[in-house]
């Protein structure tokens, strides 16, 4: 997936113009992207601002930490249920 070449405080600051009454096509031209991909950052960061999406992108990186420690705790498990039945 293509990264972005904005951050996320940027594409935050571009949603709260729009709440401020800047039309989406002034937006959007300004700042060299389309509007569709405007409406995208809206439903993906709409109502957030930076301390929120920060605290998202720090709970999402747990999650990921948490998903990996549980798959090797599994595939350990596993193992030590194939040894057990060989062994007897």
């Amino acid at each position: 997936m293509k990264k972005t070449q904005f951050t996320e405080t940027q594409i935050v600051t571009m949603l709260k113009q729009h709440e401020q009454g800047v039309k989406v096509f002034d937006i959007a031209r300004s700042n060299g992207i389309s509007e569709k991909t405007f409406y995208r950052w809206k439903s993906k960061y709409g109502g957030m601002d930076a301390n929120e999406l920060k605290r998202v992108k720090e709970l999402e990186a747990e999650n990921s930490k948490l998903k990996r420690m549980y798959a090797d705790l599994a595939l350990m498990n596993e193992a030590l249920k194939d040894v057990i039945e060989k062994k007897f």
